[in-house]
């Protein structure tokens, strides 16, 4: 049940960054200082922070994308949903542990 809510939190929240994003995106065209503005806001630290979790969102939505499918298509993916949600955990906090240091050092050491 955690993984099909988060799956959908996730999902969710990667489609208004999305919608954010070509909307900024698309300032360029109308007004190349709105564009510089926004994209000024884009670099202090809260919105790094913000990285943080949009990466994280990003990565447990891929990884239990995998094990959606694998669910789907492989014979015995029901019978290892469960084991296959804790690899998925594991991984997203391996990936975690190597991108939030790096990138907090270089959002913080600016």
């Amino acid at each position: 049940m955690w993984s099909w809510v988060l799956h959908r939190i996730t999902g969710v929240a990667i489609f208004f960054f999305l919608l954010v994003h070509i909307l900024d995106t698309a300032l360029v065209r109308v007004s190349p200082e709105a564009y510089n503005a926004v994209i000024g806001t884009y670099q202090t630290p809260i919105m790094g922070l913000g990285e943080v979790a949009l990466v994280g969102a990003i990565a447990y939505h891929a990884f239990n994308g995998i094990r959606i499918i694998l669910i789907d298509l492989w014979k015995k993916g029901p019978t290892y949903q469960r084991a296959m949600f804790y690899i998925v955990i594991v991984v997203w906090v391996i990936t975690m542990l190597a991108f939030v240091p790096r990138h907090l050092m270089n959002v913080f050491g600016h």
